[in-house]
């Protein structure tokens, strides 16, 4: 788990860490859609190959296409935005409650393709 916030109603909200891996075969399979928080000048450099970019931030979490049964899992360059973002659409009531730990860094140094 990679935070956990309690909302206004005595909720808590958690966001659950995926690795590199997971993500990758959950993307294989077509269990996972990947969303993509960073700025459009970031994934202009280098992208998640298939993921749905949503910046973080003018974020709003009715943007998410819809996953169609599929896990949604948010990912950004070190692992910080995502958790942001998964707990932003947790707050609209949303299940969205996993992230791509260690972001395109961890992606990469897992030896996993990017799109330049």
């Amino acid at each position: 788990m990679a935070d956990v916030l309690a909302d206004g109603t005595g909720r808590s909200h958690q966001v659950h860490d995926l690795t590199p891996a997971e993500v990758a075969q959950g993307l294989t399979e077509g269990r996972m859609v990947l969303v993509d928080v960073r700025e459009p000048n970031e994934t202009a450099v280098e992208s998640y190959p298939g993921a749905v970019h949503v910046p973080l931030s003018s974020f709003d979490p009715a943007a998410i296409p819809d996953p169609a049964g599929k896990q949604v899992v948010f990912a950004c360059r070190s692992g910080k935005r995502s958790v942001t973002a998964s707990l932003a659409a947790q707050e609209r009531g949303l299940p969205y409650d996993n992230h791509l730990a260690g972001g395109i860094i961890a992606w990469k140094e897992a030896g996993l393709p990017t799109q330049t």
